[in-house]
């Protein structure tokens, strides 16, 4: 039998407990020093909208699993966009907020949202998981709680105990085995390879070098420079909100270590653009980026063509640059499923988006099984 816990900061958690558990590996951001920064620099705290309620499931006194886990008051920096589903339950006199999710805030990458002890049943404990959530809606007298970009795995026993299943598109790179990044580009036409590589010249043509930094690589004047380009990159679009602080860029780099990357385009030592990325055990995870002047073709050499041969000199598995964008098709990115489960606890606005997610799900499985258009 397992007890269901709620804690209210992270640091009611042991760290060297909760990154024991399964899954905290596979990526920084699921690590406690992530959250624990998170929560240090005011980026999530109740008047951003995010209340920390984090889930721990006990077996006696024994940590036997762990779920990154917020009240939201409303649907910012989630990336699994429910406006709808709100609007909705408005209109048929249901209070959506607050609501519980299951996630890592500002992070729509794929990995494990439920943390698991070595030895562990995985079916038990998404059973038991499922289970506590409709349990803790109905206590906190919510409307629903919402598991977001779990793994393929996690998603699919999470189902089958009940939630509902919703599909996602985003663009990965996927490595094939390839030994070099002319292995890559031969899986593409002349036109396309003769594209990219006119593209990767017109770098060194204007004389700018770009490099990976990691762990101690990245000066507190690089991590300037980052938060710099962060800020004009969201400030650049009325939906673009700043969620993270100045702070957040200085604790989080000497917190991760060799988990944060920054990919640096310098024009001889001056920097004019940067990408922050996260640095997993066999995934690459982009998140952010920007420059201080526009060239042709910078973005794409930054945050896409650099770090794909990366990973292919590293033999990291996948690279997942962002939510968003069909655009990466055509610069080597397949369009991939991801996913997130749902509990609504109102049965007549369960039953709509039952029946919205099944057409929802059919028309994006067809648009993902045909990536062969981005080899043309």
């Amino acid at each position: 039998m397992f007890e269901l816990r709620v804690h209210e900061t992270i640091r009611d958690i042991p760290e060297e407990a909760w990154d024991a558990l399964g899954g905290v590996s596979e990526a920084p951001f699921l690590r406690w020093a992530f959250f624990d920064v998170l929560e240090r620099t005011g980026c999530v705290e109740p008047r951003s909208g995010w209340l920390p309620h984090y889930l721990t499931l006990h077996e006696g006194e024994r940590l036997i699993a762990a779920a990154p886990s917020f009240l939201k008051g409303n649907s910012e920096g989630e990336f699994v966009f429910d406006h709808a589903w709100a609007s909705a339950a408005h209109r048929a006199g249901i209070e959506y907020f607050p609501k519980l999710i299951v996630a890592v805030p500002f992070t729509p990458a794929t990995a494990p949202r439920i943390l698991v002890a070595e030895g562990a049943s995985s079916s038990k404990i998404a059973a038991a998981m499922a289970e506590g959530l409709r349990q803790l809606v109905a206590r906190l007298e919510i409307s629903s709680a919402h598991v977001l970009f779990p793994t393929e795995d996690q998603a699919t026993e999470l189902a089958s105990f009940g939630l509902a299943e919703r599909y996602g598109l985003q663009f990965h790179w996927k490595n094939a085995g390839y030994a070099t990044y002319d292995d890559f580009l031969a899986r593409f036409s002349s036109k396309r390879r003769n594209q990219w590589k006119r593209e990767r010249r017109e770098m060194v043509t204007q004389g700018i070098d770009i490099v990976t930094l990691r762990g101690r690589e990245i000066t507190p004047d690089l991590v300037d420079a980052m938060y710099g380009y962060y800020t004009a990159t969201v400030d650049k679009f009325y939906w673009g909100r700043r969620y993270l602080n100045r702070a957040f860029f200085e604790e989080i780099v000497p917190r991760l270590g060799d988990g944060v990357e920054v990919v640096l385009a310098r024009e001889g030592k001056r920097p004019i653009a940067g990408a922050f990325n996260f640095a997993g055990k066999d995934a690459l995870y982009g998140r952010y980026w920007g420059a201080s002047e526009e060239r042709p073709f910078l973005h794409f050499n930054v945050c896409f063509y650099h770090s794909i041969e990366q990973c292919i000199l590293r033999k990291i598995g996948r690279f997942e640059p962002g939510a968003g964008g069909e655009h990466k098709m055509t610069r080597g990115f397949e369009p991939t499923i991801t996913r997130s489960l749902h509990h609504v606890a109102d049965p007549r606005l369960d039953a709509a988006i039952r029946d919205y997610l099944a057409r929802e799900r059919e028309a994006l499985a067809r648009e993902a099984s045909n990536p062969e258009v981005a080899f043309r």
